[in-house]
């Protein structure tokens, strides 16, 4: 194969790897909890803020990096989120007091919001149409390799080699991953056209607003509000505690019930991405499954006296592990509704949806864990209820979204016929035969 046969893949790898280094640093102060509560003297709700900090940061700062995307290029936001990562991971080897690490997981957090969707823009660009879902897909899963990162080495250097180097350690990375992308990352194959960017604040706010009302978009926002929150609260902050006090279990079945989660969404990943090529017209039917299955297995868990049998909690995190490969059909949308100009735009209006309903439903949830006692079965059973409140919304709103994103399309002569009308044809065609 000739090297322009390789290029896509190469510049792809490169996104890739910048992408598993923001990860492992996006979840390398999980890791060092006891160690960051010693070094700091901090309580457990103030290290459990610091997950919302970085939820918050992190969806704060969608929109401006999608229009930021738009502008620049996925090159220069790359670089640019990987130093300002490395330096927040350096000013915590460094930090000696509360603030200053509060300060430095702000930097990380920022630099990792500049990350993900800037990589997408790559794939969209180097990859053929066909390719994209299923390479969108392979992207959010092998960057979550990151976390096996600071699980296994840098949890390693961070309990033989102690804080300073653990953390210094993975600034370096970071840094490696900026050089690297500014080497080998281009924007786009050579000779394929530059799509004209907004050059004023005018030119700006009318992308913003373009992009906000195109229905496709929103489409895309609601995908990922309904299905990305349930399996990141869980893993990220909830599921632990939960599965342990809520449900009886040893800290290492806990454990492995969030392998698990993991192991099921890389098998689902590429299987989601190959039904969103080879049936775009669908991928709605795909996305309200996952979220009415969500709800019906978090339904059966909770109306089960605890502890529930094993088996029901592995088809729970079974279900929530589909969560993370149907949320990246929300980028999907924003891809094929949006011109080439504007989205980045769109991706950051998408990818705001899920991790502000993260956050909320975090917070919501150690609210109500708080009112009705702490850590028992029965406060727990009540504080997983807030999750309704957004599968309510996030339904209703792909419902909407769709309704009105297949009318542009029929306005546009590309009418989506109605399920039902296909079903019946292949029946009468059934009979015939």
């Amino acid at each position: 194969m000739s090297m322009s046969g390789y290029r896509p893949w190469v510049v792809w790898s490169v996104g890739l790897f910048a992408y598993l280094i923001g990860v492992m640093n996006r979840t390398s102060f999980g890791v060092a909890g006891l160690d960051a509560a010693d070094r700091f003297g901090a309580a457990p709700a103030v290290l459990s803020g610091f997950l919302v900090l970085q939820l918050l940061v992190y969806a704060l700062l969608q929109i401006p990096t999608g229009i930021l995307l738009d502008r620049f290029g996925a090159r220069t936001l790359v670089v640019v989120g990987a130093l300002v990562m490395a330096s927040g991971q350096l000013l915590l080897a460094l930090a000696e007091t509360l603030p200053i690490a509060i300060a430095a997981r702000v930097l990380v957090g920022a630099g990792d919001a500049l990350t993900f969707i800037s990589v997408l823009s790559v794939v969209n660009a180097w990859f053929p149409p066909r390719t994209v879902p299923v390479m969108t897909q392979l992207t959010g899963l092998l960057g979550q390799g990151g976390q096996i990162l600071s699980a296994l080495p840098f949890a390693a250097l961070l309990h033989q080699g102690g804080w300073t180097p653990a953390f210094v350690s993975a600034a370096g990375l970071g840094v490696a991953a900026a050089i690297a992308v500014a080497a080998v990352l281009r924007n786009r194959p050579a000779g394929a056209p530059t799509p004209v960017s907004a050059t004023s604040w005018r030119a700006v706010s009318d992308s913003l607003k373009a992009s906000w009302s195109e229905p496709g978009t929103r489409l895309g926002l609601w995908t990922h509000t309904g299905t990305q929150f349930a399996g990141t609260v869980f893993a990220l902050m909830w599921g632990v505690p939960y599965l342990v006090v809520g449900q009886g279990m040893s800290s290492a079945a806990a454990g492995g019930i969030l392998t698990l989660l993991v192991l099921v969404g890389v098998v689902a990943g590429p299987l989601f991405g190959e039904f969103a090529a080879r049936h775009p017209t669908r991928r709605s039917w795909l996305v309200i499954g996952v979220i009415m299955a969500t709800a019906v297995a978090w339904t059966a868990v909770l109306l089960t006296p605890a502890p529930a049998p094993r088996w029901l909690i592995v088809v729970l995190v079974v279900v929530l592990a589909a969560g993370g490969p149907a949320s990246m059909i929300g980028f999907d949308y924003a891809r094929t509704f949006n011109p080439g100009h504007r989205q980045g735009t769109a991706v950051g209006i998408v990818n705001i949806g899920g991790f502000t309903a993260s956050l909320l439903v975090t917070l919501g949830v150690g609210a109500v864990l708080g009112l009705a006692g702490g850590y028992t079965p029965d406060s727990f059973r009540a504080a997983w209820v807030v999750q309704y409140a957004v599968w309510g919304i996030a339904l209703a709103g792909v419902i909407i979204a769709r309704r009105r994103a297949r009318r542009k399309l029929a306005d546009e002569g590309f009418p989506v016929r109605p399920l039902r009308e296909v079903f019946a044809e292949r029946r009468r065609e059934t009979v015939k035969s």
